[in-house]
């Protein structure tokens, strides 16, 4: 398992496009993933529907917990996918 934490800098936090990106990662991947607000309850990382759900906006800290075979390599793929949204 591999946990990772980002402090989101987009002004307007995880909108439509990077929740996309990232869901369709986690699609592509073989791993079970979830997204969290810091201190907040997981929801499925596949469903964009769910991230968009989470109100997740800048400031804010989100966790992504990965399951898997290669669950560290698929974490920092998809921490980059939030990390470089704009």
């Amino acid at each position: 398992m591999a946990t990772r934490n980002l402090v989101i800098n987009d002004p307007v936090g995880i909108h439509a496009r990077p929740a996309a990106q990232f869901a369709q990662a986690v699609t592509a991947s073989a791993c079970n993933v979830t997204i969290a607000k810091e201190g907040g309850n997981a929801v499925p990382a596949g469903s964009i529907l769910s991230i968009m759900g989470l109100g997740i906006k800048q400031g804010d800290t989100v966790v992504i917990n990965v399951e898997g075979d290669d669950a560290d390599a698929c974490a920092d793929k998809l921490i980059g996918i939030l990390a470089n949204a704009a």
